[in-house]
């Protein structure tokens, strides 16, 4: 039997403290980070990641219980600014985008 794996992750749309964040959760992190990035239809086009141009892979974390990645997200999704940036930067001090090699 194959072990899930779910992903939490947070995009921006710039390097650094001035970007527009979203945070998400998917069990297909490339996937989702290509759909971020090329919105085949009407609705993906207008939706906040495409209005904002959110692109870059900035901090990601693994699960294997959907529900733990769920209430991550959750309880990311509700911190103050602040605190995200701090989160981001612990890992990734540079903001490099952590898919661009793919």
């Amino acid at each position: 039997m194959s072990r899930r794996t779910f992903w939490v992750y947070i995009m921006a749309n710039t390097g650094g403290r001035a970007a527009t964040l979203y945070t998400g959760v998917t069990n297909d992190l490339e996937r989702r980070i290509y759909e971020h990035r090329n919105p085949d239809s009407e609705r993906a086009r207008q939706s906040f990641t495409a209005r904002y141009r959110i692109q870059r892979l900035v901090y990601c974390e693994e699960f294997s219980d959907v529900r733990d990645a769920i209430a991550r997200e959750k309880q990311i999704t509700g911190w103050r600014r602040e605190r995200k940036l701090a989160l981001i930067e612990s890992a990734n001090p540079n903001w490099c985008d952590l898919s661009e090699a793919w």
